[in-house]
């Protein structure tokens, strides 16, 4: 019988065994050091950081129902300097909807659009929310917004059938952008289908002041079809497994915010984009060809990122962007995975009108050929 050799590691040359042997008194001197000295522990210096268990105070002054907007549109900033009972009421429908030119799917909707109402609330609020599922839904529905603090984030409370009405509450305690979706299984054909939108929850000391304020959201969808071909798609459940979408779209269709649906601004403004990524798959590179945001709030929260020129925002997450404008023409929202953009229509438009500023930009010689009416 053969004994079975045992491999060892090799043994520290001897300057590595000093330096071992060094840093691991010098840890346990430090350690001791701390203690001596009563300097806070690893414990006490995470909790110096701050993790707050939030705790609503309970004091809401009367009550306000609140405004719902259609992609891209916002709703008013919110000027009160108090909390209030905000009565939302959404209601969910199931309804044949254009995805690109001649081409149709059965979208399932928040308020009737995709991506679902644009839902505007305080820090502090107490939210009471009210979601109906129309009478002629195929599937009972719900809701999970990423701004509740609650089981599901609102998804087990809500759960409605067809015809019914849920209600539930709860106190927005957490400022920022928020994600919200269907959360009924099985959850990616729900929010495939477009079962999406977004909430912001102000801070309490509110957004700086801009002069336009917009509302865009990426997603996907998978056909059966590929892109463009006519008629009414149906959901392909093997390419959402495979996360290959056929469409990649901003706002729920291809072109939503192109032509005349373009978005429009001036010269001299400060724009504001609340920007959304529904997925269900994929990976947002979001970015404005002609344009470097001056503030970008990563991933929806309240820390601000200066000077950039592309923001990832993940699968169910948003981001905040920030730029003034100072240059007229069309600046051009693309997902920059670029063949999404121009093959799969992450693409959308801001008109900017005004004044040019030639030293903001000028073209000083191009191919020779002269646009029409310059």
């Amino acid at each position: 019988m053969t004994t079975p050799r045992i491999h060892l590691p090799a043994p520290l040359p001897l300057p590595k065994i000093a330096l071992v042997a060094t840093i691991a008194l010098v840890t346990l001197a430090g350690a001791g050091t701390i203690a001596a000295r009563g300097l806070p522990s690893l414990d006490a210096a995470r909790s110096a950081i701050g993790i707050p268990v939030r705790t609503p105070d309970g004091v809401v002054k009367g009550q306000e129902i609140a405004v719902l907007t259609e992609a891209p549109n916002v709703p008013p900033p919110i000027t009160r300097s108090y909390a209030t009972k905000v009565i939302v009421n959404l209601d969910v429908t199931e309804k044949p909807m254009r995805l690109a030119d001649s081409v149709e799917y059965t979208m399932w909707t928040f308020g009737g659009s995709v991506p679902g109402r644009f839902i505007r609330v305080r820090e502090g609020d107490l939210v009471e929310f009210h979601l109906k599922n129309a009478a002629n839904s195929t599937m009972p529905h719900n809701i999970d917004l990423h701004a509740v603090t609650g089981p599901g984030g609102g998804a087990k409370a809500s759960l409605t059938v067809p015809g019914g009405e849920s209600v539930f509450s709860f106190t927005a305690m957490n400022p920022g952008l928020f994600v919200y979706h269907c959360a009924t299984s099985p959850v990616p054909m729900h929010m495939a289908n477009g079962m999406y939108g977004m909430i912001l929850v102000e801070p309490k000391a509110g957004l700086p002041k801009v002069d336009r304020e917009f509302y865009v959201m990426q997603s996907e969808f998978y056909t059966k079809g590929k892109y463009g071909e006519h008629g009414m798609q149906m959901l392909d459940m093997d390419k959402g497994i495979d996360e290959k979408p056929t469409y990649v779209v901003f706002n729920g269709a291809v072109g939503s915010l192109t032509g005349d649906r373009a978005l429009q601004a001036k010269v001299g403004e400060k724009v504001r984009l609340f920007v959304g990524n529904a997925g269900p798959n994929l990976t947002s590179s979001f970015h404005v060809i002609g344009e470097i945001f001056d503030n970008v709030y990563t991933e929806g929260g309240t820390l601000a990122q200066h000077n950039v020129q592309t923001t990832l925002i993940p699968a169910g997450g948003s981001s905040i962007v920030e730029f003034g404008v100072e240059q007229p023409g069309d600046l051009i929202l693309v997902d920059h995975a670029i063949f999404r953009a121009f093959n799969k229509g992450t693409l959308g438009v801001l008109h900017v009108d005004g004044e040019k500023n030639p030293n903001v930009f000028a073209a000083i010689k191009g191919l020779g050929v002269t646009a029409k009416g310059e």
